[in-house]
C-alpha cells in the first residue's frame, strides 16, 4: 500500500523472475477478526454487520477476545473496493504476474458472502446477489488495475467456518459465485 512496501516487493519479485519463476500477491483485509489495539488510532474492527465473532485473536499483548465490530457504512464501501484496486496497482509496480483476491476463512469479503455475518439490509445484504456484490466489486476493480483476467484469482472458502462464519446455503452462495467468477 505505500512506495516503500513496493520498492521492497520488488527486490523480490526480479530475484523470482530472474529464476523464471512466477509470483503472486494475496490481497485481504480482514474485517471484524482484527483488534482495535492493532488498528489505526485504536479504531474499531469493520465488518458487513457489528456481530462480535466468537473467539479470541492475536494481539501484540498475546490473545484478547474480539470485539464488537463497526457496521460498515454503504458509502463507505467504495473506499473498500478503492483500497484492494489500490493495493493491485502496487502488485504491478512492484512486478508481480498476479494477485488472489481472498475471500475465504472468515475475513471481510467471506463475511459479506456468508448469511450469519452478513445481517446488512441494503444492496449488500440480504438476498445472494447483494451479499456476492463486494466480492464482485472487488474482483471487476482488481482485473482493471491487473488489466488481465487471467492475472487475477479468487480464493474462497465454501464449507468453511474458520474465524466464526457460516452460511445457511453454502452450495446455492458458491455457486453463484462461482457462474459470477467464470463470466469475468
Amino acid at each position: 500500500h505505500s512506495d516503500e512496501q513496493v520498492i521492497g516487493w520488488r527486490k523480490v519479485t526480479d530475484a523470482v523472475h530472474r529464476e523464471e519463476g512466477l509470483i503472486f500477491m494475496q490481497l485481504w483485509h480482514c474485517g471484524r477478526v482484527s483488534h482495535s489495539s492493532m488498528l489505526p488510532n485504536g479504531m474499531k474492527p469493520l465488518a458487513p454487520s457489528a456481530i462480535k465473532p466468537a473467539g479470541e485473536v492475536y494481539t501484540y499483548e498475546g490473545m484478547k477476545p474480539y470485539e464488537t465490530p463497526q457496521a460498515i457504512e454503504t458509502t463507505d464501501i467504495p473506499g473498500i473496493v478503492e483500497q484492494y484496486r489500490h493495493a493491485a496497482c502496487c502488485a504491478v509496480e512492484a512486478g508481480f504476474d498476479g494477485v488472489e483476491v481472498h475471500s475465504a476463512n472468515g475475513y471481510l469479503l467471506d463475511q459479506f458472502l456468508c448469511s450469519d455475518s452478513n445481517q446488512r439490509t441494503d444492496a449488500y445484504g440480504g438476498s445472494l446477489e447483494n451479499r456476492a456484490r463486494l466480492v464482485l466489486e472487488v474482483v471487476d476493480a482488481t482485473i482493471a488495475a491487473m488489466g488481465d483476467a487471467g492475472r487475477v484469482g479468487v480464493r474462497f472458502s465454501p464449507m468453511g467456518t474458520f474465524n466464526d462464519v457460516n452460511d445457511a446455503n453454502p452450495l446455492e452462495t458458491f455457486s453463484y459465485l462461482l457462474e459470477q467468477l467464470k463470466s469475468r
